[in-house]
């Protein structure tokens, strides 16, 4: 059966609260279901710099409880955020890759230490805003994509355990975001028409490299084409990924074509960016490795040197799934063999599988193994 519909009558169900409208709308819903509704607002990063929006999300998370008359409580992650998410992010960025702090976020701080706080608060289920669907099938419990798939987060969810997910309500996964902002305004929520958030969190509006930059030390290199030619200068690799059109400022040039740059990879080791014109053939790759690969469930399949197993893959997150195969390589990694050419992948991203609806997990991309790799080794 999918969990959204089970009985919560006199459960104490503990909400992830954010201000948003998402979380406002998931309060009414338990609410209507007869929960015994206790929110919960994180403060995750504290630096009030006039970016962070965190502050007037939490007095719109007030005014929202009491509205609906039910209890806030509100916890402060910032150290916890630091060690398990942050961090990553720095990591990752130093090693040259583009991470994913969301996914992080998701599995350390919403399902992890937000899951420990609700069951000191006497939790039966914990809930959040998500667009995902939970279901329970042959003893087991399963994510599945949200009815809205211009909304669905399972992408973002798949490091999420089952046991956490067993424990969990997504009021909004049958729903599309027309109906929630339509509920929130017919129950005459301030928050009905308040803009979705979108990045990272502890950016905010803030340009990226400004911030980036109070971390890392920058280091300026050459910018070349695959033959050689240097074009001109990046900032630092840190601050671009693969496939990225924006920001390069090499246009114009009378020996090239009058055609958009891109980057099609990086050369950490010689600190060069190498850029191409046009849709050039290093921008796309149909095999990548990942490593650190994690199942919601169990391992789909025999997964050995003799077994693989086809399925489909996103690299990004609103990419349409991609038929692929999976294959066991040493050292607990795996390779994914995509049937079509895969536009600008980036090294740091998640590759999350599916069957059909079902979210099965997912892994960390840890290197192109078509041209642009190729093309680095040979620099």
């Amino acid at each position: 059966m999918v969990h959204s519909a089970a009985d919560l009558t006199g459960k104490r169900v503990v909400l992830g609260l954010s201000g948003g409208v998402d979380s406002a709308v998931a309060a009414i819903l338990l609410l209507r279901r007869g929960a015994d509704v206790h929110a919960l607002h994180m403060t995750n990063w504290e630096d009030d710099d006039g970016y962070c929006t965190a502050a007037d999300d939490l007095q719109d998370a007030r005014r929202i409880c009491d509205q609906l008359r039910i209890p806030l409580h509100h916890v402060n992650f910032a150290r916890e955020y630091r060690d398990r998410v942050f961090r990553y992010f720095l990591d990752e960025y130093r090693a040259g890759r583009t991470p994913n702090p969301d996914v992080l976020c998701n599995r350390e701080i919403k399902f992890g230490v937000f899951r420990e706080y609700a069951h000191r608060l006497g939790s039966d289920f914990l809930a959040t805003g998500h667009y995902a669907r939970i279901s329970r099938t042959n003893g087991q419990c399963q994510l599945l994509k949200a009815a809205d798939t211009s909304k669905d987060q399972s992408y973002f969810l798949h490091a999420v355990s089952e046991q956490a997910l067993a424990e969990t309500v997504f009021p909004l996964g049958e729903l599309q975001k027309a109906d929630v902002r339509g509920i929130a305004r017919d129950s005459g929520l301030d928050v009905h028409d308040k803009k979705d958030s979108t990045g990272i969190c502890f950016i905010g509006e803030r340009p990226f490299r400004e911030f980036l930059a109070g971390y890392l030390p920058a280091s300026p290199g050459e910018m070349r084409t695959p033959e050689g030619t240097v074009v001109g200068e990046h900032h630092g690799l840190m601050y671009y990924t693969q496939g990225q059109r924006q920001g390069l400022g090499v246009g114009g040039r009378r020996d090239a074509e009058d055609a958009p740059w891109y980057v099609a990879a990086k050369d950490l080791h010689a600190n060069v960016l190498i850029v191409v014109q046009g849709e050039h053939d290093l921008l796309y790759n149909d095999r990548i490795e990942c490593e650190s690969p994690g199942w919601i469930n169990e391992p789909p399949g025999t997964l050995d040197r003799q077994h693989v197993f086809g399925c489909k893959a996103k690299v990004r997150y609103r990419q349409q799934d991609q038929a692929c195969i999976l294959r066991p390589l040493d050292g607990g990694r795996i390779e994914l063999s995509f049937e079509q050419l895969q536009r600008a992948v980036a090294p740091g991203q998640f590759a999350v599988f599916y069957d059909g609806d079902r979210c099965l997990g997912g892994a960390s991309i840890s290197r192109l193994l078509g041209r642009s790799d190729a093309l680095c080794e040979a620099i």
